[in-house]
C-alpha cells in the first residue's frame, strides 16, 4: 500500500496558486485513474483506488500548508503504514518551471508544508519536487507562490501534470526511474526527425525503337 499526499491550501481562493501544484498533481491522478470520490477524514480529503495492483490512498491536507503534517501523520497511523510508504508532491522554488525531481528524505529547505511533515512524521519519505521557478528575491516569494499560474504557463503545467499521471503507476510500484521517464516524455518530448525527400532517380536511357521499314522503304528514304 502507498499514500500519495499533495500539498496546498484549501478553498477556491487558492485553487490555482503555484503553491497548490501538489493538490493539482493528486487531483489529476484521481481523475485519470478512476479513484473514488474525495471524502473528509483526519482533517484532510482522501480518495482511494488501486495502482500497480495495490491500494493507493491520495491525501490533500485541509489545514493549510503549514499544518499539513498532522492529517498526513494520522492517515499513516490509521492505515498502519510508515513514512517510507509516503510520497509527497509539492512546489519547488529551486527548480525551473515544469521540471520534476524525485528526492528521498533530506531537509525541508524552509518549505512550510515539509517543515510540518518533519515535525509530525520525520524526514524519511519520498518527495516529488515540482518546479515553479523563483521570483528572484526572497521578499517576493510569499506573493509569488500565493498567486495563480499565468496563462502563459498553461502548456508546461499541463504537460507536467499529464506526465505525473502517466507515471503514477510506476511511482506506486516504487520504480522512480520509470516514473521520471514518463514525466520527461511529456515535458521534454523527443524531437521528430526531419523527413528527407529522396532525390529523383536518374532517368533510364530510352529503349531503341525497332526499325520496321522494308528494305525498299529504307532505300527510298535514302534518296529523299
Amino acid at each position: 500500500m502507498k499514500l500519495f499526499a499533495g500539498l496546498g491550501n484549501p478553498g477556491a481562493r487558492y485553487a490555482s496558486n503555484r503553491h497548490n501544484i501538489g493538490f493539482m498533481a493528486v487531483d489529476r491522478i484521481a481523475a485519470d485513474h478512476g479513484f473514488g470520490p474525495w471524502r473528509a477524514k483526519f482533517g484532510a480529503e482522501l480518495s482511494e483506488g488501486r495502482l500497480a495492483g495495490e491500494k493507493l490512498v491520495l491525501i490533500k491536507p485541509q489545514g493549510y500548508m503549514n499544518r499539513s503534517g498532522q492529517p498526513v501523520g494520522e492517515a499513516i497511523r490509521f492505515f498502519k503504514q510508515s513514512p517510507a510508504d509516503l510520497v509527497v508532491f509539492h512546489d519547488e522554488l529551486d527548480l525551473a518551471p515544469g521540471k520534476m525531481r524525485l528526492k528521498q528524505g533530506g531537509g525541508h529547505a524552509g518549505h512550510n508544508g515539509l517543515r510540518s511533515l518533519h515535525d509530525h512524521i520525520g524526514p524519511d519519505y519520498t518527495r516529488v519536487r515540482l518546479g515553479i521557478g523563483h521570483p528572484g528575491h526572497k521578499d517576493k516569494v510569499a506573493p509569488y507562490v500565493l498567486s495563480d499560474f499565468a496563462k502563459s504557463e498553461g502548456d508546461w503545467l499541463e504537460a507536467l501534470l499529464t506526465g505525473i499521471s502517466d507515471g503514477a503507476e510506476a511511482l506506486a510500484a516504487g520504480d522512480g526511474a520509470r516514473f521520471a521517464n514518463a514525466v520527461a516524455l511529456r515535458t521534454n518530448p523527443p524531437r521528430k526527425a526531419k523527413s528527407v525527400t529522396p532525390a529523383p532517380a536518374s532517368e533510364a536511357p530510352a529503349a531503341p525503337v525497332e526499325d520496321t521499314r522494308t528494305p525498299l522503304q529504307k532505300l527510298m528514304d535514302r534518296f529523299r
